[in-house]
């Protein structure tokens, strides 16, 4: 018999069903090429000013090699995790230990670990909706089964009595992310807490303990001068999931890692576990310049001004045009309903007037679209009248 055509994993079908759409638009030669002088780019939360100094000479210090093992093969390495569990003890006054500290390629890399180690065929993995892109694919690359919730429509906050109706026998975790991308919701400490008991309870009823995935890449991106209520003070059974990629506005370096709290009992047990994860996920650990980098790394924020100010031209003009826009209290992003109910008829729109944003439809949104404030300050002032020109047309 002759073979004349590739085979290809069963499994990449059912991925594609999820994720495929996304990927296939991103793809589109007009997505990728949105750039050159005009166009005003809020798709994603990508750098269109040049990296500060300070950033670009502490990667320049770490990729200096200062003994003969400096690109050796790293792991967690002591140093390393112990800027991590300093910096999240100063943080949020909780005595983290560097040995409970596994550092990663970012949250992608962090969520899939987390996934691998606590759950298991035939498991149930939770998560919100609005959610990031990768949520349900990494449920399903893990083999649990995504069970989506959807946030409250009104507040943009937990549902926390969707929440418990969601959660089975079989429920593993659930994946919490705040400051929330798309909708920028911080959710308060007694959303926290309540959500707390909700799991506690279910735990105990299951006779095994519901994990909480707590992403918090952009819990230094907070407006208004707010304090942040991390979910891992309210909930033991947390892992706290972090990324630098978007404090230092960098997502092309991917670098983070993976924190339990000292209150989780038992902690220990999972030291192994996660370790084997990251081998076995294709060694994910970060590169050894970024590990020797940390010390200064963790100290560089985001110009937190200067995306505000974008955030308080960008609310109010388009609130004025008539836009249904929604204020965040963090992350890069600022959503808005679409004038019409077609968010992709919408974006192509938008597209002939120079101004690309993110259509909903591509995030478990459809009707709306996303900005993010990473665009230029010049970006910014210029879509201000293309806005207005596309909401006109659509109108007329």
């Amino acid at each position: 018999m002759t073979i004349d055509r590739p085979y290809v994993s069963p499994r990449m079908g059912v991925l594609f069903d999820v994720i495929g759409p996304f990927v296939t638009w991103a793809s589109r030669p007009d997505v990728r090429g949105a750039s050159g002088p005009g166009i005003a780019n809020f798709m994603f939360g990508n750098p269109h000013d040049m990296a500060p100094q300070a950033y670009v000479d502490a990667l320049i210090r770490g990729s200096t090699p200062t003994s003969a093992d400096h690109f050796a093969y790293k792991m967690n390495e002591e140093g390393a995790t112990a800027v991590v569990a300093a910096s999240l003890a100063e943080r949020f006054s909780l005595p983290f230990d560097r040995e409970d500290v596994f550092l990663t390629n970012g949250n992608f890399s962090g969520l899939s670990i987390c996934l691998h180690a606590v759950t298991g065929p035939g498991d149930e993995v939770v998560y919100v909706s609005p959610p990031w892109f990768f949520y349900e694919t990494l449920i399903l690359e893990s083999g649990a089964t995504p069970v989506r919730v959807s946030a409250d429509q009104g507040s943009w906050d937990l549902d926390l009595d969707a929440i418990a109706a969601a959660i089975g026998p079989r429920t593993a975790a659930i994946i919490v992310n705040s400051p929330n991308n798309p909708t920028g919701r911080i959710y308060p400490r007694e959303t926290l807490d309540a959500l707390a008991r909700v799991l506690t309870e279910a735990g105990e009823r299951n006779g095994r303990p519901i994990y909480l995935l707590s992403d918090e890449a952009y819990n230094r991106i907070v407006y208004d001068g707010r304090e942040y209520p991390t979910p891992v003070a309210s909930y033991p059974w947390s892992f706290y999931l972090y990324t630098y990629g978007k404090t230092h506005l960098a997502p092309g370096l991917r670098f983070g890692y993976i924190a339990v709290p000292p209150t989780m009992p038992g902690r220990e047990d999972l030291r192994g576990p996660l370790l084997l994860a990251q081998v076995a996920r294709g060694w994910a650990f970060p590169v050894a310049p970024l590990q020797h980098a940390i010390g200064d790394l963790d100290r560089i924020g985001i110009d937190l001004d200067r995306l505000q100010r974008r955030r308080d031209l960008l609310v109010p003009a388009l609130r004025d045009q008539g836009y249904d826009v929604v204020e965040p209290e963090g992350t890069f992003y600022v959503i808005a309903r679409s004038p019409i109910p077609d968010d992709q008829a919408f974006f192509d729109v938008l597209v002939g007037h120079d101004v690309y944003v993110l259509p909903g439809s591509v995030f478990e949104m459809p009707g709306w679209f996303r900005l993010s404030v990473t665009a230029s300050d010049d970006m910014c002032e210029r879509s201000i009248p293309a806005f207005a020109k596309a909401i006109a047309e659509v109108r007329a």
